[in-house]
């Protein structure tokens, strides 16, 4: 590839990763401040704040930024985080369901091809696996149109011990986290009961079948959102 076309591809790789970390700390609306954008991208402050400062004097500008305040998406960046996002848990479910990957191997190669693939690609693959509605980690995968299904759920580290949960979604941004919760069969729509919570450090126990119990660390609750099964019978 010519040097200046790399070049442009590197750029508009690191222009959709900045304006999906906003969106995905701030949402649509709110305000992501430079230090969140910085440890989301493992990149220095300095940096985010050069990139954050040509966001803003682009036509049309992506975000809104101020000094001290951070950065908030506009109209044209939403668009754009929102369909960057769209390709991702897209290309992460058809590696998942077609060609057999663990849930633990998509993300990383979900980063590398959101960025370039063709809306005919994209509608072939929303196609191909019935149009759905959340990924397989349980995020949900935002419309053509812009819309994201709902998802009204809470982190299983914010549940009181003696609930029963369902699981929801679960980041899926550390591999080795994806490989531990699937050997315990943990994944979405798994009820799970909150047995025992312990010291921070010491972690939260769980139980997945009757006489079945593990424990997970807090840092690896906090990457787990469950809805509560208030009083609802369930079969595990």
């Amino acid at each position: 590839m010519p040097k200046e076309l790399l070049s442009s591809a590197e750029s508009s790789e690191s222009m959709d990763n900045y304006l999906k970390a906003i969106f995905e700390i701030a949402g649509g609306g709110g305000r992501a401040s430079t230090t969140e954008v910085a440890r989301k991208l493992g990149v220095a402050a300095a940096s985010v704040t050069g990139m954050l400062r040509k966001l803003a004097v682009r036509t049309p500008a992506l975000v809104l930024y101020e000094k001290r305040r951070g950065a908030q998406l506009t109209m044209e960046g939403k668009r754009r985080a929102v369909e960057v996002i769209r390709h991702h848990r897209l290309i992460e479910s058809f590696l998942h369901q077609a060609l057999g990957y663990g849930w633990h191997e998509v993300h990383d190669e979900a980063e590398r091809l959101e960025h370039f693939i063709s809306e005919d690609f994209e509608a072939r693959v929303d196609a191909h696996l019935g149009h759905p509605e959340f990924d397989p980690h349980g995020h949900p995968i935002p419309r053509k149109d812009g819309s994201i299904p709902g998802c009204e759920d809470a982190p299983l580290a914010a549940v009181a011990a003696g609930t029963e949960v369902r699981v929801s979604r679960v980041s899926d941004e550390d591999p080795d986290v994806l490989r531990m919760l699937a050997r315990h069969g943990v994944k979405p729509n798994v009820v799970l009961r909150i047995v025992e919570r312990h010291q921070p450090d010491e972690g939260t126990l769980l139980e997945r079948w009757p006489g079945e119990f593990f424990t997970v660390s807090a840092a690896v609750a906090a990457r787990i959102a469950v809805v509560v099964l208030a009083g609802e019978l369930s079969q595990r």
